[in-house]
């Protein structure tokens, strides 16, 4: 490897994923100020939820990096969770540097490409397992690590000014059914060369012990799923393609035949398939064909643990799925956690459930049936001891799971911590690490296919109108400005009750609109937008002094 030059620094730079779980987009910098060359590693999205009504994904804002697009060289992606790859094709255009994936994670990058239009475009290096990337002044080692999904990988990534650990997703699994095992001896000797700073995932820092193993769960599944009687649905993500193996093999060893509902499931399968996994399982019956089997022999492998309200258990739940449906005597498992902040969702889909009479089993009554693809205290403890690292940078954490993660690395006796937020620039070398540098880090919003900016317009309108309501207010004038119809008033969203119903508020309102056109000049009366702000006003101080609010109005004028 070449030696550092006068003035190169090596620099750390999360935009996203640090002080949130998830949309993970971080990128390495090496070089002078003026000249740096980046890699990202990781390019993900997080989802919409009660804040942010009608958007279902949120995306990382590349704006700092796009300017410097022409000194990525290269996007490297350490596994195959939305959370790391789920933004790519939405924002490789923007940045058009080449991608570098395992099999598995390939061959899911590769459909969301083609779905953009940018499979031609969008070059992808297959790099395969403990394999190598040489990135410019970047030297970079997969070591195979343990999570809940195939291949995941941390990176060894080598540079004049020292070695820096990125852990991506992982935990100490020591039977994960599916791939290899975390490969220990690997880290022992980066650690043994000597590790600069490991940037590493906090999301269980506040859970002792350790996360457990896939071959726990499948213990449990397995005579779970063998108890039941009826029809038997199982939810879980569809990532965790180990969870669908052991769901798979539960249901066949139940003499059940296992029928994939939900597009991501199948899609999940393939790739699985595509790298040799699930090779020796039964073909999956096909949803159309599900109720040719008596309810003792098929099971349901859904998606949809979040409550999501499109995906395949919400729409079971609901009555609405056109070939599934569960009733009395039936069973759901969900074998999965409850993400925070999908709480809400994921107790109406269980009630929803259980009104129909379906049995239910979650981790906390049935605590085998899941285990968190991320590392407890232990092995942390484990990690550190192995890396011996002289920066710990937590990430992949809210603000407080980060700032416990750099205490725990203190109290592990590692020299130096940072806890970078978005958009905080850390040097890692030369000298002490610390934040030299803040930079832009916002999102953006998928908005029925159409990404907008954070604070845009169109869900600010909305938020407003979800909270305050709306108001349509029209009048027609003749070619005199003279009123020959209306004020009319119409509402949405807004209450009214007996004793002043809704006919009279409206009428109230419309009268209010009427003596603020009388108030108006002639020539004020000939220019519509004049007309328009004089009855908007009126009509949202009448609505302030009704209903405490003050709701979305919308005035039109026509002139006949």
């Amino acid at each position: 490897m070449a030696k550092a030059k006068q003035n190169d620094e090596l620099v750390f730079l999360p935009l996203g994923g640090s002080n949130e779980i998830g949309m993970n987009f971080n990128l390495y910098g090496y070089g002078p100020a003026h000249a740096r060359k980046w890699i990202v590693v990781d390019l993900g999205i997080t989802f919409g939820d009660q804040n942010t009504p009608g958007v279902e994904i949120i995306l990382p804002d590349p704006e700092f990096i796009e300017t410097y697009a022409k000194d990525i060289i290269g996007i490297v992606l350490t596994h195959a969770h939305e959370d790391h790859i789920g933004a790519v094709a939405w924002l490789w255009p923007r940045l058009r540097a080449p991608l570098y994936a395992t099999p598995f994670t390939a061959f899911l990058l590769k459909e969301k490409l083609r779905e953009k239009n940018l499979a031609d475009e969008a070059e992808i290096t297959i790099v395969e397992l403990g394999g190598k990337i040489q990135l410019g002044p970047f030297e970079i080692d997969l070591i195979t690590l343990t999570h809940s999904i195939p291949e995941p990988n941390g990176l060894a990534i080598r540079t004049p000014l020292g070695t820096i650990l990125h852990t991506g997703d992982w935990k100490i699994d020591p039977d994960p059914l599916l791939g290899e095992v975390t490969d220990e001896t690997a880290i022992r000797t980066l650690g043994d060369e000597g590790v600069l700073a490991m940037v590493c995932d906090s999301t269980n820092v506040f859970v002792e012990g350790r996360a457990g193993s896939e071959a726990e769960v499948r213990v449990a599944m397995t005579s779970l799923i063998g108890s039941l009687h009826g029809k038997v649905a199982v939810a879980c993500f569809a990532s965790n393609v180990a969870r669908m193996d052991t769901t798979i093999r539960a249901a066949e060893a139940a003499g059940r035949r296992v029928c994939l509902v939900g597009r991501s499931m199948h899609r999940m399968a393939a790739a699985a398939k595509s790298v040799g996994l699930m090779s020796d399982i039964k073909d999956f019956v096909p949803d159309t064909q599900a109720k040719q089997f008596p309810q003792d022999k098929i099971l349901f492998l859904c998606t949809g643990s979040q409550g999501e309200v499109r995906a395949a258990l919400s729409r079971i739940a609901e009555g609405t799925h056109p070939h599934v449906n569960l009733g009395q005597g039936d069973s759901v498992i969900f074998s999965s956690r409850m993400i925070p902040g999908n709480e809400v969702p994921i107790r109406n889909l269980q009630n929803r459930l259980a009104d129909r009479g379906v049995r239910l089993y979650t981790e906390r009554d049935h605590p085998g049936i899941h285990v968190s693809g991320h590392p407890c205290r232990a092995e942390l403890a484990d990690m550190y001891s192995w890396a011996r690292p002289q920066i710990a940078v937590p990430t992949h954490g809210e603000r407080r799971h980060l700032l416990e993660h750099a205490a725990f690395a203190r109290d592990l006796q590692v020299p130096q911590t940072v806890s970078p937020r978005n958009g905080d620039m850390v040097r890692l070398a030369p000298g002490r690490a610390e934040i030299i540098d803040e930079v832009p880090a916002g999102r953006i919003y998928v908005d029925a296919g159409v990404m907008t900016p954070e604070n845009g317009d169109a869900l600010r309108e909305r938020r407003h109108a979800a909270f305050n309501g709306v108001l349509a207010v029209s009048v027609a004038l003749d070619g005199r400005g003279r009123i020959v119809s209306g004020p009319q008033v119409r509402a949405l969203g807004l209450p009214a009750d007996a004793e002043y119903p809704m006919d009279e508020v409206l009428d109230d309102l419309a009268e209010e609109a009427e003596k603020a056109f009388s108030r108006l000049s002639g020539d004020d009366r000939e220019l519509d937008e004049t007309v328009e702000s004089a009855l908007s006003r009126a009509v949202k101080k009448a609505s302030h002094r009704i209903w405490g609010r003050r709701p979305v109005v919308e005035t039109t004028v026509l002139r006949i």
